[in-house]
């Protein structure tokens, strides 16, 4: 391909280059999670490429006893049933509240020490002693190798089996003290934390200072584009000319989006379709909220001036759903509505990346995802399923990134409000700058070098 020589053209190459290069390589390393969700198994995809015999999952491919296939196949049964639990007739708010009682979080405030051990720090350990993990651990015997995890039991197990150079990457902005071993002054894990809070809780749980790396949530390369960032300012500068079509933000905020995006970015950024994405999580839960959105948003879907993709992850059922919706709302809708499903998890995950490259607004309860506002997508926030999503709502909120919906059923009139108000530009810039960004360039420069460089700039995080 030879490189053009108009200057927009030039710099839209070199984003496209950019985004088209092969994750950065590293040291190869044993890469675990466990299918609990998406969080656990979104978090290591962007460091796919350094799993030795391929990305393992806890309880399927990880040389698992039939015994413990069935516990961890049980495991993963009451996560789906915890998240659905609510819309159970009778006793689903019951059990709800009490499966969330067993998962809870303590308050931040006021800080203190809470390495004491829980129930659920021995029910883990039980689990463990009874041989959970116990053919993953034969596994990772075969080769002496990094282990990085996303799932608390992995690491904790390896840890007590004597393994080293254990590193554990945390999903959420908070969390329960499960993810930290019974005696943490005696444990070698290394915990890769998203941000400051979930440092600081982890230090209150008793893991040393020099065990917590602030590394940031691991996001896409294909949505970076390096450690530049060269796609995400491109998209971002783009992006922000969509969400202020009444030239609110621009004037506030030029000099400062210029200086860390650059000019050439912000000159050539246009208006386009807006883009919507509503997401649901890997269990399929509040699917409804999505048909409520594309029935709400008809007549602008119809004219032509919204864009709206539904997210059904890899179940079939809520796929069929979201394309139940698209025919019901006729063809002039459907146009402009799009169902991103994947039949694997890496195809959907892929989908879904190249999804996000052309969204302007991400519509998601508060999961993992709530880290991708450090693209400098504003995040819609819907109902939060558990502990660790209250406090991911409420780091979105504290950082100015996240705005919680209002009644989906009215979508038309109070997105179009905050859109022409220019909150959702104030957003997308609050996150890009308050949320770090290279969480995977510095987990790959930790399991390369030992250590990674600390940095003030927004853009260097």
């Amino acid at each position: 391909m030879q490189k053009p020589q108009n200057r927009q053209l030039n710099l839209l190459y070199h984003n496209l280059q950019a985004a088209a290069e092969p994750v950065p390589g590293g040291p190869a390393v044993w890469l675990a999670a466990a299918d609990m969700g998406f969080g656990h198994l979104r978090a290591i995809h962007p460091l796919r490429n350094l799993a030795h015999g391929g990305t393992i999952v806890l309880g399927r491919n990880d040389g698992t006893t039939p015994m413990e296939e069935r516990l961890w196949k049980n495991m993963t049964g009451i996560y789906e049933r915890f998240s659905r639990a609510r819309r159970i007739p009778l006793i689903g708010k019951g059990l709800f509240q009490l499966l969330n009682a067993f998962l809870e979080i303590p308050s931040f405030y006021p800080m203190r020490n809470l390495s004491r051990t829980t129930f659920q720090v021995r029910l883990l350990e039980s689990l463990i002693a009874r041989g959970l993990c116990s053919g993953f651990l034969s596994t990772i015997g075969q080769e002496p190798l990094p282990l990085v995890t996303s799932f608390y039991a992995a690491a904790i197990a390896a840890d007590r089996a004597g393994f080293d150079r254990i590193y554990c990457i945390v999903c959420d902005a908070d969390l329960n003290r499960v993810w930290v071993a019974r005696d943490p002054s005696e444990s070698g894990i290394i915990y890769f934390a998203p941000c400051g809070k979930a440092a600081q809780r982890l230090r209150s749980y008793g893991v040393q200072y020099d065990r917590i790396k602030i590394t940031g949530f691991p996001l896409p390369h294909e949505l970076l584009g390096g450690k530049e960032l060269p796609v995400l300012k491109s998209s971002l500068a783009r992006r922000l000319r969509t969400l202020d079509p009444k030239n609110r933000f621009w004037p506030l905020h030029r000099r400062n989006v210029e200086y860390f995006l650059g000019a050439d970015n912000c000159h050539q950024a246009g208006n386009r379709q807006l883009t919507i994405t509503y997401t649901v999580g890997g269990a399929g839960a509040q699917k409804d909220i999505g048909g409520k959105i594309a029935s709400s948003l008809r007549r602008r879907l119809a004219n032509g001036e919204v864009r709206l993709n539904l997210v059904a992850g890899t179940k079939p059922a809520v796929r069929d759903y979201f394309e139940e919706v698209r025919e019901r709302l006729g063809e002039a809708c459907a146009r402009n509505i799009f169902v991103v499903h994947g039949e694997t998890l890496d195809e959907y995950f892929d989908r879904f990346n190249e999804t996000m490259r052309e969204t302007d607004i991400l519509w998601t309860k508060p999961s993992e995802l709530s880290f991708y506002c450090g693209l400098g997508i504003p995040v819609i926030i819907s109902p939060a399923i558990g502990p660790q999503e209250y406090f991911n709502r409420r780091w979105l909120t504290e950082i100015q990134a996240g705005i919680r919906q209002e009644n989906p059923e009215f979508t038309d009139q109070w997105l179009y409000d905050f859109l022409d108000n220019g909150r959702f530009a104030e957003a997308a810039w609050a996150g890009f700058l308050k949320a770090r960004k290279l969480g995977t360039y510095k987990i790959l420069e930790i399991l390369r070098d030992g250590t990674m460089t600390r940095e003030d700039s927004p853009l260097l995080r």
